[in-house]
């Protein structure tokens, strides 16, 4: 006879603690109680990079004193390791303990302690709102939607508006349909960047760009990005009607991109590009250390770090395997503490998946739109506005409880 189950038990999927702690006020637990289990029932693996294999010795007895756990390498205890990676594993509250008893340990181990603060402070905490042109971007309720006008006769999704008879009237008609459609931003983009593609003089670009943007400034009260890597052509763009600088290489392949950013007192999105497909260890780490890189580069020049969204590059310098994974993965970069752009739209992550030409990847697209809302994007850049707005918004209701 089988085993009646009498108390309904089961595995709660929590992905916040304010949801968490709206499940216990469900229950009637007094609200000072739910303040102090909060961080108890939030469950966290974090890895750390870099470290002298006697300080990771020291913090695996630190994380076991607290009730977590350290995975180590076993070269550490045999003597043959000199720097290490470390996988903590832990409740939010045991975090906290071990970064108040780390604050006394030698080894580089208080640098970790206040490093490892931060990173539980930007978790628990949506990064703060900041103005594109004219309106506020308030991130964590909502996404966003960013629509693409490739001003390029070789757009690797057939879309180039260069090869239009009357490229400027063709894009003032797309963008007015965009924002029609749900578009929050639009971004501008008057060189490939598909792989392959042949580079462009910042003249060429500039020509193709700025009679565009200026009638699209005109014709749309929606906030303007351009899509460059060149601090003449952002610089100029900024001057006709851009809010707003893309840049494909993070601020890492001009080094006069920060300067013009900064100058101009705007938002960047930085993406994480490289050449090649080839990653020394874990891809999200090397991820991560690109974009601390230029989140360095951004401090130094005098941007806000509230000015800076990331963005992992899907498409760039990576395998279809290796996109793939950053998807999965994607919650890593919150990390940083800043908004993610997510660009999945039409790439080729989708048509080898599906095995369909460009012009067949709407539902790939959607499939990895809703995955990016689950994962944290906070924007999506896409082509097709009207159905990948339904889409986010869809998402948002399931994931943010709204909007409705």
């Amino acid at each position: 006879m089988e085993k009646v189950e009498r108390y309904n038990l089961r595995v709660l999927r929590l992905g916040s603690r304010a949801e968490l702690e709206g499940a216990m006020e469900a229950l009637g637990v007094d609200p000072r109680g739910r303040e102090i289990m909060g961080p108890k029932g939030r469950f966290l693996l974090i890895q750390a990079e870099g470290l002298e294999a006697r300080a990771a010795a020291i913090l695996k007895q630190e994380m076991l004193a607290k009730g977590g756990e350290a995975a180590i390498p076993r070269g550490v205890y045999l003597g043959d390791e000199e720097k290490v990676r470390v996988i903590l594993m832990g409740t939010e509250a045991q975090f906290k303990a071990v970064c108040r008893t780390l604050a006394e340990q030698p080894f580089g181990l208080r640098e970790l302690g206040e490093e490892l603060a931060l990173i539980l402070s930007r978790m628990g905490t949506p990064p703060p709102p900041i103005r594109i042109g004219g309106r506020e971007f308030t991130w964590g309720e909502r996404t966003y939607i960013m629509g693409i006008l490739n001003i390029t006769p070789d757009s690797f999704s057939g879309d180039g508006l260069a090869k239009e008879p009357d490229p400027v009237a063709a894009a003032v008609e797309r963008a007015r349909a965009m924002a029609a459609a749900g578009a929050d931003i639009l971004d501008l983009g008057a060189e490939s960047t598909r792989p392959g593609a042949a580079p462009v003089t910042a003249e060429e670009e500039l020509d193709r760009l700025l009679p565009v943007l200026r009638a699209v400034a005109e014709a749309v009260d929606v906030p303007i990005s351009v899509d460059t890597y060149k601090a003449t052509v952002a610089a100029a763009a900024l001057k006709n009607g851009a809010s707003c600088v893309n840049d494909v290489w993070g601020l890492q392949r001009d080094p006069e991109m920060a300067k013009v950013v900064a100058a101009a007192g705007v938002p960047v999105i930085v993406m994480h590009n490289q050449v090649g497909t080839e990653y020394t260890g874990d891809l999200m780490a090397a991820i991560l250390r690109f974009f601390r890189r230029s989140l360095s580069l951004a401090e130094a020049a005098g941007v806000p770090a509230e000015h800076v969204i990331v963005d992992p590059g899907i498409g760039f310098g990576k395998t279809r395997e290796q996109n793939l994974e950053v998807l999965r993965r994607l919650p890593e970069l919150r990390s940083l503490g800043r908004p993610i752009l997510l660009g999945t739209s039409r790439k080729s992550v989708i048509g080898l998946t599906l095995n369909l030409p460009v012009g067949e990847r709407l539902f790939g697209t959607a499939a990895t739109v809703a995955l990016g809302v689950a994962g944290g994007a906070d924007i999506i850049r896409v082509h097709d506005v009207a159905e990948m707005a339904q889409v986010a918004r869809m998402a948002d209701a399931v994931v943010r409880g709204g909007p409705r």
